[in-house]
């Protein structure tokens, strides 16, 4: 009988609950010892394979105590010689390189490594770096100690994640501009002892991260990636090459001679290379598909993928694999906890418990028909049915006003040098003018307002009156270093993006739907569900109220379209660019109004514009 295997390609680590992170700082506070960090970090992975009890394959080191990616450095033994400087072990070296300074660091540490983006994704990672003499040396511990963990408590078949050779390369840095592909040749070797002592540990498979191959690789990069496999086919484990959260375009053709036993496609971002893929890969191979989106928190259309997968599967067998698009890292641990969130919206979503749940219902629907799920297909039917009709979706007028948004609208009326001299005339500036971007610390009086305020402890009318007082802080600080145009300081927000999404409709708010952004740093992103309008002004009371302290000029302070969808779940019934236009004219709505308010100078904050091009 054929079998449908599921499997996972990694599953959050912060815990349900934010344990890691709780448990991460009071460690670096001094307040626990690396024995009971490390106990919280087992009881999780415990409680996480017990989460993916019934899968076939389960992953195992997609743990890490702050970073995969460093977590990486650690096994190659790539982390730089400054981490080892103020002595103890290899943990504290480790959260010297994340942070800076391990717990046993009393004075001013060392430089952490660099962090930047994992991808497109809102997660950083930790930059390995490189110099012309790095030399690897395998330090294989982790990974065999949480094989051992999870065979003990009966995961049968343990599937361990490593990030591959060629992206590891290709994630770093090299600190004196030598060629970081010169490494490779040093590299495989610990590579090769790696997947074999993986074997001698009882993993059958090992999933070989490489999502390098979705991006624009030259012609050596692309020849690294046929050495490092022709050289890993020498050991013993079967090899699942894994990308996710973009197509392979030109890399396609790459991987039909690649000496791999199986390649994981994320279909959620390539869905047009489902049928190349199959017909490319000889009949040997395994094929992944990430049919679960591992990005976003919606519920999966499962009658609509049974029917794309049953013709996949007649045509494959036992060689197709289904999983996450990626790992589920970047989405919140369980819906269920989720108490006072409006049960309509809820019915809609799926977290990574939920995800799971979608896998083996698509299993049990593909191995023993679709009558044995029927109660959960028609369940997900009537949820996906009750979202596309539900009237706090869709707005006539939102839908009518992006449409009237035309390209001419993206011209100034008047080109810069007819518009200078009007805002000079204006404003009245010097030549350099002097400013600040925006943000003052949420200093430990506001965080206790807020709280006080959230908790009803304090009234409206007092908690703005803090915050009034903050604003007026700051804009005498101002006053006295002389800068030219001011800020207000922020004083009343929450988040950048969270601020706008509370007063924006169409946004939704969870309790416990926390992500890693990176280490101990959690996120809450709000969940666009809707058209997005905005029912009144949102930031004007507050920067006339600024303008009032002073006679220099007061910029008004916006977050941007780009970086509020980047930093929220989207919805994933419209394009995202359709989204970005709504939350552009809703900004632009806002726009208008600070102008009438009389504020001259405007700044729109776009951190996230360069993952959102």
């Amino acid at each position: 009988v054929t079998m449908t295997v599921i499997h996972n390609l990694g599953f959050p680590r912060i815990g349900a609950k934010r344990e890691l992170k709780f448990a991460q700082e009071a460690y670096w506070k001094g307040e626990t010892t690396a024995a009971e960090l490390q106990d919280v970090a087992k009881a999780l992975r415990a409680r996480h394979w017990q989460n993916q009890a019934g899968f076939d394959f389960v992953p195992v080191g997609d743990f890490t105590l702050y970073d995969h990616v460093l977590d990486m450095s650690v096994t190659l033994g790539n982390l730089p010689k400054r981490a080892y400087e103020g002595g103890g072990d290899e943990l504290d070296a480790f959260f010297r390189t994340a942070r800076g300074r391990s717990p046993l660091d009393k004075g001013a540490g060392v430089a952490a490594g660099e962090m930047t983006k994992w991808f497109n994704s809102n997660y950083h990672y930790i930059v390995p770096e490189f110099d012309a003499n790095t030399s690897f040396k395998l330090n294989p511990q982790r990974l065999l100690d949480q094989i051992k963990e999870a065979q003990a408590l009966g995961v049968k078949s343990v599937k361990p994640v490593i990030i591959g050779p060629v992206t590891y390369l290709w994630l770093g840095k090299s600190k004196d501009d030598s060629d970081r592909l010169a490494l490779l040749e040093r590299l495989l070797p610990v590579y090769k002892q790696l997947l074999n002592e993986l074997a001698q540990a009882g993993a059958e498979w090992v999933q070989i991260d490489e999502p390098c191959l979705v991006t624009t690789l030259d012609k050596d990069w692309r020849q690294a990636v046929k050495t490092a496999y022709h050289e890993l086919n020498r050991t013993t484990p079967k090899i699942l090459l894994t990308t996710y959260f973009s197509d392979f375009g030109d890399n396609l053709n790459l991987l039909h001679d690649l000496p791999v036993d199986g390649v994981h496609l994320d279909t959620i971002n390539a869905a047009g290379e489902i049928h190349k893929l199959v017909d490319l890969l000889p009949a040997t191979k395994v094929i992944s598909l990430g049919v679960v989106d591992g990005r976003n928190i919606w519920k999966t259309d499962l009658n609509r993928l049974l029917g794309t997968l049953g013709p996949i599967r007649d045509r494959l067998g036992d060689r197709l694999w289904l999983a996450p698009s990626s790992s589920l890292l970047h989405v919140p641990v369980d819906l269920d906890q989720e108490d006072t969130l409006d049960g309509e919206i809820k019915n809609w979503l799926a977290f990574a418990l939920q995800k799971l749940d979608e896998l083996r219902v698509l299993k049990k629907a593909l191995d023993g028909g679709r009558d044995s799920v029927k109660a959960e297909l028609d369940a997900n039917a009537a949820a996906l049915a009750a979202r596309r009709a539900s009237t706090r979706v869709h707005s006539e007028t939102v839908k009518a006003r992006v449409k009237a948004v035309t390209p001419d609208m993206g011209n100034r009326k008047s080109p810069y040098a007819t518009r200078a001299p009007k805002q000079h005339a204006a404003i009245k500036q010097p030549l350099f003018p002097t400013t600040t971007i925006g943000s003052f610390p949420q200093t430990t009086e506001i965080r206790h307002a807020r709280a006080a305020f959230k908790k009803g402890d304090l009234s409206l009318a007092d908690y703005e009156a803090a915050m009034k007082k903050e604003i007026e802080l700051v804009v005498r600080e101002q006053e006295k270093l002389d800068l030219d145009v001011l800020v207000h300081g922020e004083a009343e927000r929450n988040d950048m993006v969270e601020y706008f999404g509370e007063l924006l409709d169409g946004f939704a708010f969870t309790k416990f739907g926390w992500v890693q952004s990176y280490g101990s740093r959690c996120v809450k992103p709000p969940v666009i569900y809707g058209d997005v309008t905005r029912p009144e002004p949102m930031t004007v009371r507050w920067s006339q109220y600024a303008q009032s302290l002073t006679n220099k000029v007061m910029k008004g302070m916006l977050t941007g379209p780009v970086t509020i969808l980047q930093w929220s779940f989207v919805r994933n019934d419209i394009p995202r660019s359709t989204v970005c236009k709504q939350i552009a004219v809703a900004l632009s709505d806002e726009v208008l109004d600070l102008e009438k308010a009389g504020i001259k100078v405007i700044q729109i904050d776009e951190p996230a514009i360069r993952e959102g091009l």
